[in-house]
């Protein structure tokens, strides 16, 4: 099946898949060939895709993902692959995130600290 993923500035992938899993926002989603036509929110994760007998996962931070048929359009905030993402980095931004999510004590910095922690973890599972 063909897929795009779509961000607001460039098409970041043009590729074709045997099987793709979602990040959507009420769990992971797979989807095959023939998979029937869906729209469905996606939330902060990886997304991973096999083509052939090779997985390759992408870090997508919330967007939509519409299914027709053997085509599949991802428009996302953002996605990160994992050969753009440095593993010190990610790491420490981890770290951070985690941190800063145990500290926030309004509800304010709560939403803003688990927003830092979601993309965090999911740059760090890309790379890892």
């Amino acid at each position: 099946m063909q897929f795009n993923i779509i961000t607001p500035d460039r098409i970041f992938l043009n590729a074709q898949a045997d099987e793709i899993i979602l990040p959507t926002n009420t769990g992971q989603m797979g989807v095959l060939t023939g998979h029937a036509p869906l729209i469905t929110a996606l939330d902060i994760g990886v997304l991973l895709y096999r083509s052939k007998k090779t997985w390759t996962s992408i870090a997508l931070l919330g967007g939509f993902a519409l299914i027709l048929q053997d085509n599949i359009t991802i428009l996302v905030n953002e996605a990160e692959s994992a050969s753009t993402i440095d593993p010190q980095e990610a790491f420490k931004s981890f770290e951070l995130a985690q941190q800063q999510f145990s500290q926030a004590t309004n509800p304010k910095q709560k939403v803003s600290a688990n927003f830092a922690f979601k993309r965090a973890q999911a740059r760090l599972k890309v790379v890892t």
